[in-house]
């Protein structure tokens, strides 16, 4: 609660509270007459505070997104060139991977440079003669809190649309560029082929399969499609040499094939009609979904990851558990920053005055700290110990209860 000058009273030098201060500091903590010291939607320590704040969290941000660049180059340079990728290739896969960092990095930059600006506050007295005249620590850090919120909802943009683009378009130009070096040494049906993909529509009850598939055609070879009873026994069988996903909505095209029909009851083959061409419109299986199984879910956008959960946690629950944890941590994410507010502002506060670099061990230690429960969660849940909505929110809850114990010991 913040009181006037009249409430306070003079100004007076106090044994280690104002030696130290910033000159000009209790001109602005005391101001003259009787108005309020938070009468002003932003004061002069407000712009003082974020001045200082914002320009050493531009250059956390730049060094750690500098650093993440550094480490892609060295996993995928090698990769990039023995693809043939150009000066051009390397600079535009660069940009289009840059924005899947910054929802990663923002907690960390963020707790850096709290720990840093918070510290040198503290360790010039500004935060003790603040508090000392009557204003609350709320008061004091509401830019904080503020600029935490912005966070958020940058993280929220930043996870929702900006990640999945760049996720998926990186891909893309990663198979551009294979199949451009593929061209000049391989048939066209064997340029970016997948080989042996399958895909159960347990809910169609159709059993799909292809020798290979090439992502540069967008078309299936050696396909085998089993349409089965409600008891899994199967009623007919489509065996054609290729199939393609008809682009304008007409279902899947298949061709130089035949149908072959059995008895479920005993297996037995009663029909068998071949075919040049057949238009299944029924069968309205994604290509791009089939080709999603398996993989990573780090490798996964948002988007991807909701189409592949829907999928899974009808055909395979337990399949769909890492990826359950993946898609709703992204969302918990997105409160990353609040939290890693309330965890520094307790710890900047009621710190040492020492070195800045003991801020920088203490964000160092609180991430591996949160490294270790992401994990715990993680395996809590895929061991089917605790459901993957709760193993996603684990981290961020014992981070939150850190920072509410952190908070308890203020005075």
């Amino acid at each position: 609660m913040c009181r006037t000058r009249a409430e306070i009273g003079e100004p007076r030098a106090l044994p280690g509270v104002t030696a130290g201060v910033t000159p000009g500091l209790l001109d602005w903590v005391l101001p003259l007459g009787r108005r309020r010291l938070c009468s002003a939607p932003v004061n002069t320590f407000d712009r003082h505070l974020l001045r200082e704040w914002l320009a050493i969290l531009g250059l956390v941000l730049g060094a750690t997104v500098g650093l993440m660049m550094v480490q892609v180059m060295y996993d995928d340079f090698r990769t990039l060139r023995e693809l043939g990728a150009r000066g051009v290739d390397m600079l535009v896969y660069l940009g289009v991977t840059l924005p899947s960092f910054l929802a990663v990095v923002l907690p960390l930059a963020l707790l850096l440079s709290l720990l840093f600006v918070l510290g040198k506050l503290h360790r010039a007295n500004e935060f003790t003669a603040l508090r000392a005249a009557g204003v609350s620590l709320g008061r004091i850090t509401a830019p904080v809190w503020l600029v935490g919120l912005a966070a958020c909802g940058l993280s929220w943009w930043l996870n929702s649309s900006v990640v999945p683009w760049s996720v998926e378009a990186s891909r893309e130009l990663r198979e551009n560029l294979t199949f451009r070096k593929q061209a000049g040494t391989v048939a066209a049906d064997r340029i970016g082929a997948v080989e042996s993909v399958a895909f159960d529509n347990q809910r169609a009850q159709r059993v799909w399969f292809f020798n290979r598939y090439s992502t540069f055609l967008h078309r299936g070879y050696g396909v085998t499609v089993s349409e089965l009873d409600e008891h899994r026994r199967e009623r007919s069988r489509l065996v054609a040499a290729e199939a393609s996903f008809g682009e304008h909505g007409e279902g899947w095209i298949f061709r130089d094939g035949r149908v072959l029909t059995f008895n479920p009851e005993t297996g037995e083959l009663q029909d068998a009609a071949a075919f040049a061409s057949l238009v299944r419109g029924q069968y309205r299986e994604d290509p791009k979904l089939m080709l999603l199984i398996d993989r990573r879910p780090v490798d996964l956008s948002f988007s991807e990851l909701r189409r592949l959960i829907d999928y899974l946690e009808y055909e395979n629950p337990v399949k769909a558990t890492p990826y359950a944890v993946r898609y709703y941590s992204l969302i918990a994410y997105i409160f990353g920053p609040l939290i890693v507010i309330a965890i520094a502002i307790p710890f900047a506060v009621t710190g040492v005055r020492v070195n800045p670099a003991v801020g920088v061990s203490k964000s160092f230690g609180l991430f591996f700290l949160y490294y270790i429960l992401d994990n715990v969660a993680s395996s809590l849940a895929t061991k089917q110990l605790v459901d993957p909505q709760l193993a996603a929110w684990l981290p961020n809850l014992g981070m939150a209860a850190l920072a509410i114990w952190l908070f308890s010991r203020l005075r």
